[in-house]
C-alpha cells in the first residue's frame, strides 16, 4: 500500500474552512488543528454557561470537511432567529455542547459528530480546556477577550492565553510532529491564528518540525488587527510570537484588486495586503506568489481553495 502524505492545517475563523474545502479533495491524510479561544455570540454564551471550549470555529471546520447531505449540513449550520434563550444560537454549537456533555470530553464530542457527518480527515481542538485570549497593545494597555481585541482600534504588540499552564491536546501536538506539510491558514491573525501558535508545546513542535511550514497570507488587512500590515508584517508577527525560523514559505496574492471590490472593503477600514517580496526574502522566507482569489457572490473576496490546494500539493 502506497504512503499517504499527512497535511496538518492550523487556524480558525473564516479562513480555515475555505482552505480545508480545497485540501479535503487531495489524496492526503488531513488533520485540522483549530482554535477554541472565541468568546463572542452563541459560542461565547455556550462557553460561559457550560464551561467548555468555544465550539464555533470547530463547527465551521466540521461543516467544511463534511460529506453529509446538503440539507443536513444546512441544519447543522442553522442559526435560530427567535425563541426564548435560543435566539442567536447555532444548532451545530448546541450539538457540540450536547455531545461534549454526553461523552464528558470536548475532543470526543467532536469525534462523534465528525463520524455522524462523515467528515474527511481528523479535527483537533488546540485544547480540551476553556481558554481566554488577551492582548497587550503597543501603548501598554491590556485588552481581555478575543471579541474585544479588534474593537480597541490600537496596534497590537502581543497576545497571550490564560489560564497558564494550558494543556494542549496531545493529538494536536502529534499531528504537527508527524506531518509531511504544515499549513497555517489565512484568517484573523491575532484572534484566530495566534491562539493556536502561542501554546508553548505547539511553539516547540513547530520549531522542531521536520515538515515545511507554509503560511497562506490574508488578501486584505483587518481593521483593529492588521491595519496597514503588509505580507511581511503578518509573517513578522508570527515570528515574534513563535520564533524566527517558524515560517518557511508564504503564499501571497500578487495581482491588482478591482477598485469596486476595494471600495466595499474600504468601508470596513480594510485594504489589500501588500506583497513586499524583497522584505520577505530578507527574512529567509520563500515567497510563492499567485492569483489566489475568487470573487464571492456578495462582492467580497475569498481565497481560491482549489488553486491553493494545488499549490500546497506541490510541496509534497
Amino acid at each position: 500500500m502506497s504512503y499517504i502524505p499527512k497535511i496538518t492545517a492550523i487556524g480558525g475563523g473564516t479562513g480555515m474552512p475555505v482552505l480545508l474545502r480545497g485540501l479535503k479533495n487531495l489524496p492526503v491524510d488531513l488533520r485540522a488543528v483549530v482554535t477554541v479561544a472565541d468568546d463572542g455570540g452563541s459560542t461565547g454564551r455556550i462557553r460561559s454557561e457550560m464551561e467548555i471550549p468555544a465550539p464555533g470555529d470547530i463547527r465551521n471546520v466540521i461543516a467544511a470537511l463534511s460529506d453529509a447531505e446538503p440539507m443536513l449540513l444546512e441544519l447543522f449550520q442553522h442559526r435560530f432567529q427567535e425563541g426564548n434563550g435560543l435566539t442567536g444560537h447555532s444548532l451545530g454549537n448546541l450539538l457540540l455542547a450536547a455531545m461534549t456533555s454526553m461523552t464528558g470530553n470536548f475532543n470526543q464530542g467532536i469525534k462523534e459528530i465528525s463520524r455522524v457527518l462523515n467528515v474527511k480527515g481528523e479535527i483537533f481542538p488546540i485544547s480540551n480546556e476553556n481558554m481566554s485570549l488577551h492582548a497587550i497593545m503597543e501603548d501598554g494597555e491590556i485588552i481581555h477577550g478575543e471579541s474585544n481585541i479588534p474593537l480597541s482600534g490600537k496596534r497590537i504588540k502581543r497576545v497571550f492565553l490564560e489560564p497558564q499552564p494550558l494543556k494542549p491536546l496531545p493529538n494536536a501536538i502529534e499531528s504537527i510532529q508527524t506531518a509531511d506539510l504544515i499549513v497555517v491558514s489565512p484568517g484573523s491573525l491575532y484572534t484566530s491564528i495566534m491562539p493556536n501558535l502561542i501554546v508553548p508545546e505547539v511553539k516547540e513542535a513547530l520549531l522542531k518540525a521536520k515538515a515545511k511550514i507554509v503560511y497562506v497570507c490574508n488578501i486584505m488587512t483587518q481593521y483593529g488587527e492588521t491595519t496597514s500590515y503588509s505580507a511581511a508584517d503578518h509573517v513578522q508577527a508570527i515570528h515574534d510570537h513563535v520564533g524566527d525560523a517558524c515560517v518557511d514559505y508564504v503564499i501571497v496574492h500578487n495581482q491588482p484588486i478591482d477598485q469596486q471590490i476595494q471600495d466595499i472593503y474600504k468601508k470596513e477600514g480594510a485594504f489589500p495586503v501588500e506583497a513586499d517580496i524583497d522584505r520577505l526574502k530578507a527574512m529567509n522566507v520563500q515567497v510563492v506568489p499567485g492569483n489566489i482569489v475568487v470573487k464571492h457572490k456578495d462582492g467580497t473576496l475569498r481565497h481560491n481553495n482549489v488553486k491553493i490546494a494545488e499549490m500546497l500539493y506541490q510541496f509534497l
